[in-house]
């Protein structure tokens, strides 16, 4: 049996300070963000991994607040970009603008920055945009620099985008292509909260008082865990595992079942097998476990794969969508086995 190397001494005591870290952090959205705890673990694990998360829900869920919230507990600078129809590239990006200098009276062409140079960016309704300013984000999530007029601006790191979807409207909308969405780690489906945590909104919010977080990590201490993640040991039979996983998507695989083969067009491709390995490192970190495991696979599936899969008419006939997909998959595909 192929035996995993063992993190070092400081790195277990790093991955304890980020373990207790992640509790400390989830106590602080939660003076702000009440119930969605199913939305806070994933949105945590997506910071730690380094990966942008595109998030779906119906108005009212708190799904701005909860990515505001998250930026204000982390220390980070934080900047809302309202997407609409008439929005251009450069009121993103930023632009060239003709500077005159008041002491010589020489002028020159300035580079202004746009709302992208933040730490964390919300592209709010991000389908609302047409897909030239949609793919103006794609430089950045990608390659973490802006390029004006041929000369590229770097973005301070740590840097990663939130979008959020609205998905009962439709009239329009541009819907993201393919190709950005496999940009996305996540894709983080927000739903309605029980009737005591609706009950406990409606108190919190109507009273005169304002919740108040204070910062976890210094930036630094966040940056050692991100690359911490990185470190965290993975298993042969983990990565084939997952591997396995976002090959069964793929109607033409031989992982493929039936089921697969009946209702998806195109599966996942690999980048989402190396998301999937790189959540799973991530909730390993954030459990403060030194080592990751099938569980921590199955958990980030959805997340990782849902958006990557395509269903065809034969689903949508059927009334058979991404997720149930993939959890068919999940359920279906056994671990690889090792001697």
């Amino acid at each position: 049996m192929h035996l995993l190397p063992a993190l070092p001494d400081n790195d277990l005591e790093l991955l304890a300070q980020a373990h207790a870290g992640y509790q400390k952090l989830t106590q602080e959205v939660g003076k702000i963000i009440i119930g969605q705890d199913d939305a806070v673990r994933p949105i945590v694990a997506a910071v730690f991994a380094q990966g942008h998360t595109l998030v779906i829900g119906v108005p009212g869920l708190a799904k701005t607040l909860l990515v505001k919230t998250l930026a204000q507990v982390l220390g980070w600078s934080f900047k809302r970009i309202q997407f609409t129809p008439d929005l251009m590239p450069a009121d993103i990006l930023g632009m060239e603008l003709l500077q005159e200098d008041p002491a010589t009276g020489a002028r020159s062409m300035k580079f202004v920055p746009g709302p992208i140079f933040a730490q964390i960016i919300l592209a709010d309704e991000i389908n609302r945009t047409p897909p030239k300013t949609q793919a103006a984000l794609l430089e950045a999530m990608q390659e973490y620099t802006v390029t004006s007029l041929g000369k590229s601006y770097p973005l301070e790191r740590p840097f990663l985008v939130f979008a959020t979807q609205n998905p009962i409207e439709q009239e329009g909308t541009y819907p993201l292509p393919e190709a950005q969405l496999d940009r996305f780690m996540f894709s983080l489906w927000m739903t309605y909260p029980s009737f005591d945590e609706e009950a406990s909104i409606v108190a919190a919010t109507t009273e005169d008082n304002t919740a108040t977080v204070a910062p976890v990590f210094t930036q630094e201490q966040m940056i050692a865990f991100q690359h911490l993640v990185r470190r965290v040991p993975v298993s042969r039979h983990v990565v084939h595992y997952a591997v396995s996983l976002a090959r069964a998507t793929r109607p033409s695989d031989p992982l493929a079942t039936d089921f697969v083969k009946n209702y998806v067009s195109w599966g996942a491709g690999p980048r989402g097998s190396q998301n999937l390995i790189l959540a799973a490192k991530a909730l390993a970190v954030l459990d403060g476990q030194s080592t990751v495991n099938a569980e921590h696979v199955r958990q980030a599936a959805t997340l990782v794969l849902r958006h990557r899969v395509l269903p065809n008419y034969n689903a949508a006939g059927d009334g058979i969508d991404a997720a149930q997909i993939v959890t068919h998959i999940i359920e279906k595909l056994d671990e690889p086995i090792y001697e």
